[in-house]
């Protein structure tokens, strides 16, 4: 029988170890504050079960998704000692099925503050909250006005047993923003007409802000994944991701001949065209059109003509025709082009490279913790 590998017009193999040693230098950049994980996306594309489970085989107990069913899927592949809290907090009369699988909601207005108070009021016990204050992106949590009003009811909280008081930061990446000061600023003045809990307030490029951004646990996401935290550094984080395509077939163009819809790339001599299967619907975005590149045998080659919904073409003029036969692979994403490389030349973010990923890769998982239960895809442990 054939391998299910060979199946695949494309293989996205995940480093765990790389996660973890990530999650380490994460780890100890914050200091003294415990250190939690962003798994929402299903782990900004990566597998969030086998991710998860490896994070917390290296000591995570605070992991963040987004949505309720995120916290549903995830909550039985977690030992019972991770708090698993849902960033945008609970809907309308889904109260019950947060407590039901033991998640922990981020409240982030007034009106998901009463309904968990009423909650609370009526199994008549405390139940476990983050609440979230907006300090300047106007997304989630309450306003000044909001907090304002809420602190004059002296039933605002109650029934509530606070955790962490939060915030997000809307431009961490660039280190001489000042809105970075400004937001720290407007957090440390909520929270000291708060209770006296724990606080959260940076995300993985907030870590590297330094220790005024730590509070008690920070939230990487990016970073963990291989995406650089800090805009213009140098990336200290371990690539994870390599993601190689099949070739399905070669041919040889004449000057003048067009390449894909729209016949964008027309040939000025003759070149050797491979067309490989990956396309947006694998997440492989229409905007690398005549801009993306792949790397074969550390070999840059052009894409050349318009992305398409199953497929891309490479020009492999300069490759050895013998390497480039039916069933060979091109490294789209690899050390050598990471994703945020990747990113620069879709003129988009490594974060939406990575949660754009499709679901018809075979996927394989590098290292310890490989668990794929409930995954679309074939996925493989392999000890390195």
């Amino acid at each position: 029988m054939v391998e299910r590998e060979q199946h695949a017009g494309a293989v996205l193999t995940v480093d765990l170890t790389a996660i973890r040693d990530n999650y380490r230098l994460l780890r100890q950049r914050a200091g003294s504050a415990a250190c939690g994980a962003a798994v929402k996306a299903d782990a900004y594309g990566l597998g969030a079960t086998p991710v998860a489970k490896a994070l917390a085989a290296e000591g995570c107990r605070h992991f963040f998704v987004a949505h309720l069913d995120e916290g549903i899927d995830l909550r039985p592949h977690l030992p019972p000692s991770a708090d698993i809290f849902v960033l945008h907090g609970p809907l309308p009369h889904t109260e019950l099925d947060f407590i039901e699988h033991r998640l922990i909601p981020v409240l982030n207005s007034t009106a998901q503050i009463a309904g968990w108070r009423h909650t609370a009021r009526v199994l008549n016990q405390r139940l476990p909250a983050i609440v979230q204050i907006d300090t300047g992106m106007s997304r989630l949590g309450l306003s000044p006005s909001e907090l304002d009003a809420g602190l004059l009811d002296p039933e605002f909280l109650r029934g509530i047993e606070l955790r962490f008081v939060m915030s997000h930061l809307g431009g961490a990446e660039r280190q001489d923003d000042p809105m970075n000061a400004r937001q720290l600023a407007a957090f440390n003045a909520a929270r000291e007409r708060l209770p006296r809990v724990g606080a959260s307030f940076a995300n993985s490029s907030g870590i590297f802000l330094g220790s005024p951004f730590h509070f008690d646990l920070v939230r990487p996401g990016g970073a963990l994944y291989g995406i650089a935290p800090v805009a213009g550094a140098a990336n200290p984080m371990k690539p994870v991701v390599r993601l190689q395509a099949r070739i399905i077939q070669t041919r040889t163009i004449a000057a003048g001949d067009g390449v894909g819809y729209g016949f964008s790339y027309r040939a000025s001599a003759p070149r050797r065209i491979a067309t490989v299967a990956v396309g947006y619907a694998d997440g492989w975005l229409r905007s690398l059109s005549n801009r993306g590149c792949a790397l074969i045998d550390g070999v840059r080659v052009p894409m050349v003509g318009k992305v398409s919904m199953d497929t891309c073409a490479l020009d492999v003029s300069d490759i050895s025709p013998g390497r480039v036969q039916p069933g060979a692979f091109a490294d789209l994403i690899c050390a050598a082009q990471p994703v945020d490389a990747v990113a620069a030349l879709a003129e988009t973010i490594g974060y939406e490279i990575l949660t754009s990923l499709g679901r018809r890769y075979h996927r394989e998982y590098l290292g310890s913790g490989a668990a794929t239960e409930g995954h679309a895809e074939q996925a493989t442990e392999l000890n390195v």
